[in-house]
């Protein structure tokens, strides 16, 4: 009965001591960071409560005050930002994941392992995130340019928002072709659908995404700790299977 009692006490301390936090998640990292915060509160006690977007559209409702307290951002510039801007907590900011970026279709067999597809014109739809707003979109543009492939499949493109809705589109067949995440297709090594192409790192910018407190989370236990967990063995090791580098 006494170890009864002193267990209770300890779950009853946890418990008082469990905290909320709000986090702004790239929607790139949706599927990654469900299982994070799943696991998050399994071995802290601490909940995540995730929002998922475009990383541009979140700096815009930070600054509106928005009452996130943890960014998980689509790159590092935004992060740096809001660092600049004071409206982080010093010294949090580091990068939790580098993207991948891949060309992708529902088809299974539709996409070949060059990604010489894209060359050939023979579809009538490439989807793209958002170049201004989402950096996977501003990835899949460099990568157009630099196979000086811009002016030809620039009739056939249509945007998205951000990227959850690029795959959406991809996924749906309303585009045979998309730019979209590796994480968004890919799990333990394989495409989990389809068909893709993974873009070498040298035709766009390292996708390189930052992490960050803000300053709303600056008194908040569970944000702190939050930002401990993504650097566990394993986080990374869940954020590896999506085909992220680290």
């Amino acid at each position: 009965m006494k170890r009864l009692a002193v267990l209770l006490a300890m779950i009853g301390c946890a418990a008082a001591h469990a905290a909320e936090v709000q986090v702004a998640v790239a929607a790139n990292f949706t599927e990654p960071m469900k299982q994070i915060a799943a696991e998050f509160e399994k071995d802290t006690g601490h909940k995540a409560v995730l929002a998922f977007g475009a990383t541009g559209k979140f700096y815009a409702q930070i600054n509106n005050g928005a009452p996130f307290e943890v960014l998980l951002a689509a790159d590092d510039e935004t992060p740096a930002r809001l660092d600049k801007e004071g409206k982080t907590v010093a010294g949090s900011r580091f990068t939790y994941a580098t993207g991948k970026l891949v060309l992708w279709s529902s088809k299974d067999g539709y996409v070949d392992a060059q990604g010489k597809v894209l060359a050939t014109g023979n579809y009538a739809h490439l989807a793209i995130a958002n170049p201004k707003t989402a950096p996977y979109g501003l990835a899949a543009t460099e990568t157009l340019d630099k196979l000086k492939l811009t002016a030809k499949v620039q009739p056939k493109i249509v945007q998205g928002e951000n990227i959850g809705q690029t795959h959406q589109f991809a996924a749906t067949g309303n585009a045979e072709l998309g730019f979209v995440a590796l994480s968004q297709v890919w799990k333990d090594g394989k495409f989990t659908s389809g068909s893709g192409w993974i873009v070498p790192d040298n035709l766009h910018s390292p996708i390189r995404q930052d992490a960050v407190i803000l300053a709303k989370g600056a008194g908040n236990a569970a944000a702190r700790a939050l930002e401990t967990y993504l650097k566990s063995d394993k986080a990374r090791g869940i954020i590896r299977s999506f085909g992220y580098a680290l």
